[in-house]
């Protein structure tokens, strides 16, 4: 079970799903509603701002619902998480028989060349830098399961107050509820796709076209993309997802360019990351380069948006707040608070300094301890902040504004 999971009483017939595309460049937002009966007369969708109907629409049942957005429809961002509401009614003989509510939100992410010929992260068609912790979601009661709803919640509002507006969920998928609160606290999400097969493990991150891709059976290569597409599913209507991860750092890294492909042609509305870190290949909209424990720039992509997708791994023990008390390890290890925030503080001043030279994004390492790697920006019970969180918001901050000044 990789949901959570509830029991709803329905109709006979009834809305099982929606998907929503915002388009920023024409006011409008597509509602794709798919429902389990193909004789009702019409869905109706209407959207509001607070309890203000701001534009409404309908078509027949399995027709998407095209929607004009005010001129002055307000957009979705880290700094003004903006959700606008939703209400879809499908109708039989006149009747309403079924409805459900939901959000959307007006945003968009693209690509564009700019200065000195540097292909740039765009959010709202304006220069973004973005920014933040690789997250695995792991807690040390229930694994891959949070205790608590205010849990999940927990983490993105430390993220958040951390300075990031970014996180990347790495190699793991979250309940659906952890996408809403992103959405409503306004962070933006690297989804990854988790590693999969034993295939052969060739990997050469310091050069472009270098490495192997795995070889992986017609069976393996089915499954990937059908839990790929579950997962893309799951997460289409969140305006926070921004970027799709199909393979990282070459685990089950396999048909690279097929793969991103695919990705790109399912869901051209967001930005795809081949290889976080991988065996890297000319083809998606990123280039993604790992480096630790420090960042550094060691290949560039003139076509493509560089970033550096992961850094850091800052280690320092925690007593009495540890998994395990035997082999614990960091990429870099500290004796405590103050000497950890002096040795982040610094790597990101050089991170800044590579924001003129290319880099477009950046991912740090991590954002909590799990089991035994100890190198989190807080334990693993969550229990205790390992950095001095002024010191590092200004730090984050100030790469983040690098890209405007």
């Amino acid at each position: 079970i990789w949901q959570t999971v509830w029991l709803e009483p329905v109709a006979t017939q009834y809305i099982t799903n929606l998907k929503t595309t915002p388009n920023i460049d024409n006011n409008s937002v597509k509602v794709e509603v798919a429902a389990n009966t193909t004789s009702a007369d019409k869905v109706e969708v209407k959207v509001f701002d607070g309890k203000n109907l701001v534009a409404k629409g309908a078509a027949l049942n399995g027709v998407p619902v095209e929607l004009a957005m005010p001129a002055n429809a307000k957009l979705w961002s880290p700094d003004s998480p903006f959700l606008y509401n939703m209400e879809v009614t499908l109708y039989k003989d006149g009747k309403a028989i079924d409805q459900v509510k939901s959000y959307t939100a007006m945003r968009k992410y693209s690509i564009r060349k700019g200065q000195n010929g540097i292909t740039r992260l765009q959010l709202n068609n304006k220069d973004y830098f973005q920014f933040g912790p690789l997250d695995q979601g792991w807690w040390p009661d229930g694994l891959y399961t949070a205790p608590t709803d205010e849990a999940l919640l927990f983490d993105i509002k430390k993220t958040k107050d951390w300075g990031f507006n970014m996180i990347r969920k790495h190699v793991k998928v979250e309940p659906a509820r952890w996408y809403y609160h992103c959405d409503k606290e306004g962070i933006l999400v690297w989804q990854d796709m988790p590693s999969g097969d034993h295939g052969s493990y060739i990997w050469d991150h310091h050069v472009y076209n270098g490495g192997k891709d795995n070889e992986r059976t017609p069976e393996s290569k089915a499954n990937y993309y059908r839990e790929w597409k579950e997962i893309m599913d799951l997460c289409i209507s969140n305006p926070s997802v921004v970027v799709w991860v199909p393979f990282n750092e070459a685990w089950g890294q396999f048909e690279t360019e097929k793969a991103a492909e695919w990705t790109k042609t399912y869901d051209p509305s967001r930005l795809v990351n081949p290889a976080s870190g991988g065996n890297f290949r000319a083809c998606g909209d990123i280039l993604d380069l790992h480096n630790y424990p420090g960042p550094a720039m060691y290949l560039f992509d003139p076509v493509r948006v560089n970033v550096l997708g992961e850094y850091g791994g800052i280690g320092l023990a925690v007593e009495n707040h540890l998994w395990w008390n035997k082999r614990n390890w960091g990429y870099v290890q500290f004796k405590n608070s103050d000497e950890v925030t002096a040795e982040y503080v610094k790597y990101a001043k050089e991170l800044k300094a590579m924001v003129p030279k290319g880099f477009s994004a950046a991912v740090y390492t991590q954002t909590t301890d799990v089991e035994g790697e100890v190198n989190g920006l807080m334990t693993y019970d969550r229990k205790v902040i390992k950095i001095n969180e002024a010191e590092v918001r200004k730090a984050n901050q100030e790469v983040i504004k690098a890209l405007s000044e």
